[in-house]
Order: C-alpha cells, then sequence, then structure tokens
C-alpha cells in the first residue's frame, strides 16, 4: 500500500504562494502518476492537479489553471503543487493520491485511502 505524507500548507493573505510537498512511500513511485485534490469546508473532495508517471503529461481543474503547477521528482519519491495567486476560494485540506491512470484523478471517490492532508488558508 502507499503511504502518502502531505506538508506545506499553512495561512497566507490573498495573492499569495504555497509550495505543497506530498512524501510517497510503499511502492515504487515512478510506476504511478500523482495527483492533488482539495476538500473545502463543507464541501466534497474536488479534483486539483495531476501528473503522469515521467511528467511528460499534466492535467489541471479549470479553477486553478495557469494558477497552480504541479511536479514531481522520481528520485526524492515526491510530487509538489506550486500555488501562486492564491484566492480565498482555494482554502482546503489539500490531499495528494496515486493512481496508474492519469485520468484517474477526475474521480475523487474512486480513491479508497487518503493521507491526512495539509490545510490551507487563504485569507481575504
Amino acid at each position: 500500500q502507499v503511504q502518502l505524507v502531505e506538508s506545506g500548507g499553512g495561512l497566507v493573505q490573498a495573492g499569495g504562494s504555497l509550495r505543497l510537498s506530498c512524501a510517497v512511500s510503499g511502492r515504487t513511485f515512478s510506476n504511478y502518476a500523482m495527483g492533488w485534490f482539495r476538500q473545502p469546508p463543507g464541501k466534497e473532495r474536488e479534483f486539483v492537479a495531476a501528473i503522469s508517471t515521467r511528467a511528460a503529461s499534466t492535467i489541471y481543474a479549470n479553477s486553478v489553471k495557469g494558477r497552480f503547477t504541479i511536479s514531481r521528482d522520481n528520485v526524492k519519491n515526491t510530487v509538489y503543487l506550486q500555488m501562486n495567486s492564491l484566492q480565498p476560494e482555494d482554502t482546503a485540506v489539500y490531499y495528494c493520491n496515486a493512481a496508474f491512470q492519469l485520468e484517474s484523478f477526475r474521480w475523487p471517490r474512486s480513491f479508497g485511502s487518503w493521507g491526512q492532508g495539509t490545510q490551507v488558508t487563504v485569507s481575504s
């Protein structure tokens, strides 16, 4: 089973930036596409961004396109989410996860286990 540990969240003012990290262990990291999700207060978990095994392909939710960038380091077994121009509506707990297919990340409910997440709060 893949173990996921998210970090890097915090409190930031609108317009600011944060970089999230997700350390992965338990399986061969480079065999998995990786993705980020978020769960705003009182709402369901939603897809944010995903990246293929060798970083050749990325996909983003429309709400974050042009502001967020997903990347990965297959040596450090870590996936990152660089978040720029943050807005209050980006406030959420952010989670990462792994899958064999990039398009799997479009359906958060298909994922059975999750890490503890990292809280991102954007003040106006």
